[in-house]
């Protein structure tokens, strides 16, 4: 038999926003993965895949998801960890935007994704362990 109380419905949104920003970060790092094969591959790509706009969206929604998942992390078990490695990653995303279409865009970007996506999955143990 298991201690842990049934989870409550925040408990529910909070790993439903996790796992969702789990899975963006997931989609992320494949389009630069793929990306950066079809520039190789292609002398010239014209796809929404290397518009800027398709990036900055996409940055404005992945922060979005890890702000409100992080923060609610936070204020539910109390642990600053996740919300830092989340913040490092934010930042390193962000950086990829401010410098030209490349490889170091790539580098920051996925790196980038990377910390996040771990930051969701720290968010997601600090929640379980206050739970139980």
């Amino acid at each position: 038999m298991s201690s842990r109380p049934p989870p409550t419905p925040m408990g529910h949104v909070q790993r439903w926003i996790d796992r969702a920003a789990i899975g963006l970060s997931g989609l992320c790092m494949i389009h630069c993965v793929a990306t950066v094969l079809l520039v190789a591959a292609l002398a010239s790509t014209s796809t929404i895949l290397v518009e800027p706009a398709f990036h900055e969206i996409g940055l404005a929604v992945a922060i979005a998801l890890a702000a409100v998942g992080l923060g609610l992390g936070l204020r539910r078990h109390g642990r600053t960890g996740p919300l830092l490695v989340g913040s490092s990653g934010i930042g390193l995303m962000a950086a990829g935007l401010a410098v030209p279409h490349g490889p170091w865009e790539a580098a920051l970007t996925i790196g980038g994704v990377a910390l996040v996506a771990l930051a969701h999955r720290l968010n997601g143990r600090a929640f379980h362990r206050h739970a139980g």
